[in-house]
């Protein structure tokens, strides 16, 4: 090798997988955001069809006895919960299964950090999911096919976000930003999927619909395949190098209780958005003017508008946050979350009035549309905020579980919120989004109140001085 390769191949002393950077980020952070965006393609095209599928086709009597499992699993639901109907069952099923989704990214990122490797969990979930999303296209095999996605979520969702933060330094601002990235591609999955699968299920049936969504998932895993020389390796297992590890110190500690005080917080905001995802398509479908001129609108194409809605207010937010960051105005992370409960819970009480404000008991269709604009612009006040504070109160070692506990607040409320759907046939719209914009509101007030104290216990929007 000659001088003056030497000399370049010593220019940059960064590790291979922060060499390369596009738009001032690590291209790792775009590889993962690509994957995820294919991943949110098959999970959100899913997501949009599955309530309406269920409760129109898949649980009505000459469907049902084809499904596997079916009659035991309805029995051991209602067990719990009373005598159920098709709806109403429907609306429990959606909950339970997007539930744990959002569970077992806990037990996935247990397994990413101590047992499998980051990198092998999300290729195994990946193909889980693949697996789950095609076996959808059978009335057999539904209930496994969702025993299949709610595994593969686990370990592709509980390993994938960790891997962006040990992209960046300690106190480097811009991991939050690269959240804000990592959201924005989960957004534009979330628009193109109910679009594309929506327009496939009018056209061809629901199942080609939910084929669809697989070849996203298949996609998705060749991305990060492809990617994977730009991705951070995997810290040490904690079973070779648990002598090694130091105990958290009193600032950690602090830091990690001042997240978890925000919990509640979170479980608040994931009722009324989930909510969104599950009863919401039949209040549409029931209480909604779907004709434009002679075209009816699908259902599921107002979902897609929760993925280009944050597209809209993302770029706006980063550029008038960054701009209040230089001159010390910038809100703290507090401030945000509640900010962001506060306009969501405003934003479903359009949901509520609606449909008194149109003919025939049925909204004009610009409110829903209104609303997702709204709801959304609270949306990016809260998500990715509140994952950038889980990232940044744990150690490296920790992050992949500490993420998960993040993604339990969600379990919980997707556990509330299929209960809370079987109230929807007997109560009036009113009343329900009235009710689900008081719990988020609700809970956005009392973080305001509370925030001096969150305070005093640690500086939650501060990235903690941690050594990996």
């Amino acid at each position: 090798m000659s001088q003056i390769a030497e000399i370049d191949a010593l220019s940059d002393l960064r590790p291979p997988h922060l060499r390369r950077e596009v738009m001032g980020h690590p291209a790792g952070v775009w590889v993962m955001a690509g994957a995820e965006f294919w991943d949110r393609v098959s999970f959100h095209g899913m997501q949009a069809m599955l309530t309406l599928y269920t409760a129109g086709e898949l649980l009505r009597p000459e469907r049902a006895r084809g499904v596997a499992g079916l009659a035991p699993f309805r029995q051991a639901v209602q067990s719990l919960t009373g005598p159920l109907s098709i709806e109403a069952m429907a609306v429990e099923i959606f909950g339970l299964y997007s539930a744990f989704t959002f569970l077992t990214p806990i037990a996935g990122g247990w397994l990413g950090d101590r047992v499998l490797s980051r990198r092998w969990a999300v290729v195994l979930g990946g193909l889980a999911m693949t697996a789950g999303h095609f076996a959808l296209a059978f009335d057999a095999t539904f209930l496994i096919a969702l025993g299949l996605l709610i595994v593969g979520a686990g370990l592709f969702r509980g390993n994938l976000s960790p891997q962006i933060r040990a992209l960046y330094a300690n106190g480097d601002r811009r991991a939050a930003d690269a959240f804000q990235i990592y959201y924005m591609m989960i957004n534009i999955g979330a628009f193109v999927a109910p679009l594309v699968t929506g327009a496939l299920a009018a056209a061809f049936g629901w199942h080609v619909g939910f084929a669809f969504a697989g070849l996203g998932m298949a996609a998705g895993l060749l991305v990060y395949v492809a990617g994977m020389g730009y991705l951070p390796p995997d810290p040490p297992r904690a079973t070779h190098a648990r002598a090694a590890s130091p105990p958290l110190t009193r600032a950690e500690w602090r830091r990690i209780i001042a997240v978890l005080a925000l919990w509640p917080v979170n479980v608040a905001f994931w009722i009324a958005q989930t909510q969104i995802w599950n009863v919401y398509n039949l209040w549409v479908r029931d209480h909604v003017a779907l004709q434009v001129g002679q075209f009816t609108v699908p259902i599921p194409w107002f979902t897609a508008l929760d993925g280009i809605s944050p597209l809209v207010w993302t770029p706006m937010l980063l550029a008038l946050w960054a701009r209040q960051r230089v001159h010390g105005q910038e809100a703290d992370t507090l401030t945000k979350l509640a900010t962001g409960c506060l306009i969501f819970g405003a934003a479903t009480m359009i949901l509520a009035v609606g449909p008194s404000l149109g003919s025939g008991g049925r909204a004009p269709i610009v409110l829903p549309v209104a609303f997702h604009l709204l709801s959304n612009l609270g949306w990016c006040f809260v998500t990715p905020i509140m994952l950038a504070c889980h990232a940044d109160a744990a150690p490296d070692r920790w992050r992949g579980t500490m993420l998960g506990v993040n993604v339990l607040a969600t379990f919980v409320a997707q556990l509330i919120t299929g209960n809370m759907g079987g109230f929807y046939e007997s109560v009036s719209g009113f009343v329900f989004w009235s009710t689900t914009a008081a719990i988020v509101g609700g809970a956005g007030l009392t973080l305001l109140l509370v925030a001096p104290l969150l305070r005093r216990i640690s500086p939650v929007d501060r990235v903690p001085d941690i050594n990996p």
